[in-house]
C-alpha cells in the first residue's frame, strides 16, 4: 500500500511540474524552429529567430526599455517600502493597521483597473504617457510587495542592535544606513528582486502608459496582433530566461548569506 501511494505520489508531482513547464517547454522547442511556421515536425535547432529578434530595432528597444523601467521602478519601490516599513516598525502612528492596510490594498486591486486609475489622473494633472508614466505604475503596484515582505522581516532583536548602535554615539541615520540596512539585506534583495520579476513581465499597465516609448511586453502584443509569428517563441525564451537568471542570482544571494 505504500509504494503504491509512493507511485501514485511521483505520477501526481510529474503531472503536476508537467502541466506547468509544459508551455515553456515548447516555447523554448519552436523558439529553435528552422522553417517560418512554429509547427511539427521539429526542424532545427536554429538561431534564426533569435538572430532575427536582435536584428529587430523595435524589440531590442522595447527591451532596453523593459529593462530600464524594472531597475529605477524597483529600485523606487523597494526605497520607498523600505521607509515605510521602518517607520512603520520603529515608531508609534495613530491608525497605524489601517495605513498598513491601505499600503497594502493595491496587492487586492486589479492591474486593470489601477492602470485605468493612473491614466485618469495622468490626463488630468498632465503627464504625458511615457516611460516614467509606466514606472511611477510599476512603483505603485510593487511597493505594497515590498513593504510587505520588508515589514514582516522586521524583529525585535533588531531594536536591540539599533539601541546599542544609538548608546555608542551614532545619529539615527547612522544607525538607518549602517545597521538596520544590512541586517535587513535578504529581504531588501528579495523584494528588489521579485518587484523587478513583476515589472519585467508587467502588460496591462505598460501598454495603458506608454505611447511611442513601449516595453518588450507591449512589442510583444504587437507582434501577435499581425498573426503567428515565429519571432515571437524566442522573445518568450528570452523574457523566460532572463527571468530565470533573475530568480537564480536570487537564490546564490540568500545561499551565501546563509552560508557567511
Amino acid at each position: 500500500m505504500r509504494a503504491f501511494a509512493k507511485i501514485l505520489a511521483t505520477v501526481y508531482a510529474l503531472l503536476l511540474y508537467g502541466f506547468i513547464f509544459l508551455p515553456v517547454v515548447v516555447l523554448v522547442l519552436f523558439s529553435l524552429q528552422a522553417t517560418q511556421f512554429p509547427i511539427p515536425p521539429f526542424t532545427g535547432p536554429s538561431t534564426r529567430w533569435y538572430a532575427a529578434v536582435l536584428a529587430d530595432t523595435r524589440l531590442t528597444t522595447g527591451l532596453l526599455h523593459s529593462i530600464l523601467v524594472a531597475v529605477g521602478s524597483s529600485l523606487v519601490a523597494v526605497t520607498l517600502g523600505f521607509l515605510s516599513a521602518w517607520g512603520f516598525a520603529r515608531f508609534y502612528l495613530p491608525g497605524s493597521a489601517f495605513l498598513r492596510g491601505l499600503i497594502t490594498l493595491p496587492l487586492t486591486v486589479s492591474y486593470l483597473i489601477i492602470g485605468m486609475g493612473l491614466l485618469v489622473l495622468f490626463n488630468r494633472v498632465g503627464i504625458p504617457k511615457s516611460l516614467a508614466a509606466a514606472g511611477i505604475g510599476h512603483v505603485v503596484v510593487n511597493l505594497p510587495l515590498c513593504f510587505a515582505i520588508i515589514y514582516s522581516q522586521m524583529g525585535d532583536h533588531q531594536i536591540n542592535i539599533e539601541r546599542a548602535a544609538r548608546d555608542l554615539g551614532a545619529s539615527e541615520w547612522k544607525v538607518l544606513l549602517l545597521v538596520t540596512v544590512p541586517v535587513m539585506a535578504p529581504a531588501i534583495f528579495a523584494s528588489f528582486f521579485l518587484s523587478m520579476t513583476f515589472s519585467w513581465d508587467e502588460f496591462v499597465i505598460s501598454f495603458l502608459l506608454t505611447r511611442f516609448e513601449t516595453t518588450l511586453p507591449v512589442e510583444i502584443w504587437n507582434l501577435l496582433r499581425s498573426g503567428l509569428n515565429p519571432k515571437t517563441n524566442a522573445v518568450g525564451s528570452l523574457v523566460f530566461g532572463v527571468s530565470i537568471v533573475l530568480v537564480v542570482a536570487f537564490e546564490l544571494l540568500l545561499f551565501r548569506r546563509k552560508q557567511s
